[in-house]
């Protein structure tokens, strides 16, 4: 086939393979009459395998990465199936590495189509093909349309939901609720010593901002009794225990890397997990969340390391860097959570842990082992907090809740700041 070119499909049923000479992920996203998804269902990719009439089948034994479509079974306002390829490599692009996509009968195996896209640059994610419906008969068109920002730049053209709406600003009137106890000002929780000071501008979730608090007075150049710092070396935290990144009374580090490990349990059962980081702002609002869609927010301040799908291999299955001078000032919570998915519940899941190292000398500065498991899909293992003073302040979490994405995990993570 060449580019714009369309035929019927002979087959009810198709695989569309899709190879290149580097390693590709391939998603298929199912689209209304007016272009978009109807949900984030509709989204069919390694993490979310199964849509209705539409399957991800990964790359194994010598077949590439596919998304298989069963038409008989497509929902009916369903008009298109797109497939969609982005680069496994998130800094490399696809000059000089033009994917093929394969349509084969799906009960035969036999092929029905080829195509190859002309000569690509920039474009880091592709729309190969797709398999549309006109009237009764279903038919297969050669696209080859680049784009430049990834597969999240694809999903949310299509209406993929990449990032949740940004917070209701100070105008906007919310909707009715029950009466709850406000929220106490966001800071990390007391070290066996008095409670922190709020962060500038916080106040109890539903007041207005009253202005910067006056911390209470410190011994200049020395940490609050009884806080935990970094001063006698390496820290393990037990759920609910706080330590401060600070080292004889200043703050000790520049960069940091967040490294959180898990393994599969039992039967040795794949186990596909995604590490997240989100931002807040004094008030618990979100600002951002890097995750393996969004792998740097704040100009890089924060960058992710990107999806492992496994859970397999030695050392942290994810890495999250946080340039702490980097970050906007309003950035003063960040929580750091590990989501299923695909489904499966945490006590699928064995040595779960978070560590905090820092970044320029990849020394282990905290560790946190999550030795309890719940049959939930959601975890916030940790939180780093900035202080009135500036210091951040790290802190062990290991809540448990139901929730597959870190959009999902906003509203919890922010009860927890």
């Amino acid at each position: 086939m060449v580019q714009g070119g369309n035929a019927p499909l002979a087959s009810a049923r198709v695989v569309v393979e899709v190879t290149a000479p580097t390693r590709l992920d391939v998603s298929g996203l199912l689209l209304t009459a007016a272009g978009k998804v109807r949900s984030d269902a509709d989204f069919v990719f390694f993490n979310a395998p199964q849509g209705p009439g539409v399957t991800h089948r990964p790359a194994a034994g010598g077949a590439p990465d596919a998304i298989a479509v069963d038409t008989a079974a497509v929902p009916d306002e369903i008009t298109r199936i797109v497939v969609t390829a982005s680069l496994d490599d998130r800094r490399a692009t696809f000059a000089g590495t033009e994917p093929t996509a394969t349509v084969r009968d799906a009960d035969t195996g036999r092929e029905l189509f080829t195509f190859t896209p002309p000569r690509l640059s920039r474009e880091t994610a592709l729309v190969v093909v797709e398999v549309y419906r006109r009237g009764t008969e279903w038919k297969v068109r050669a696209v080859g349309q680049g784009y430049a920002n990834g597969l999240a730049g694809i999903a949310t053209d299509f209406g993929v939901a990449v990032e949740d709406a940004p917070p209701a600003t100070a105008a906007t009137t919310a909707p009715a609720a029950p009466p709850a106890p406000p929220a106490p000002p966001l800071s990390a929780p007391p070290m066996p010593a008095p409670a922190a000071p709020p962060m500038p501008g916080a106040a109890p979730r539903g007041a207005a901002p009253q202005g910067p608090a006056t911390p209470p007075p410190m011994p200049s150049g020395s940490p609050a009794v009884g806080k935990v710092t970094l001063d006698k070396g390496r820290v393990n935290l037990v759920k609910g225990g706080s330590v401060s990144l600070e080292k004889a009374g200043k703050p000790f580090l520049a960069s940091v890397r967040m490294g959180l490990g898990w393994e599969p349990a039992g039967r040795g059962r794949n186990i596909d997990l995604d590490a997240s980081v989100i931002a807040f702002d004094a008030q618990r609002n979100k600002i951002d969340t890097a995750w393996f869609m969004k792998l740097s927010v704040f100009n890089g301040a924060i960058a992710h390391s990107g999806d492992n799908l496994t859970g397999r291999g030695g050392g942290d299955d994810e890495a999250i860097t946080v340039h702490l001078a980097g970050l906007p000032p309003e950035v003063c919570g960040l929580v750091f959570v590990v989501n299923s998915f695909s489904g499966q519940k945490f006590t699928d899941i064995k040595n779960a842990y978070c560590r905090l190292v820092d970044a320029a000398t990849d020394e282990e500065l905290v560790r946190f082992d999550l030795a309890q498991s719940e049959p939930h899909t959601g975890v916030a293992m940790c939180k780093l907090v900035r202080q009135f003073s500036g210091e951040w302040v790290m802190t062990a979490l290991g809540e448990y809740v139901d929730a597959k994405t870190a959009r999902s995990m906003v509203k919890p993570a922010a009860a927890m700041l």
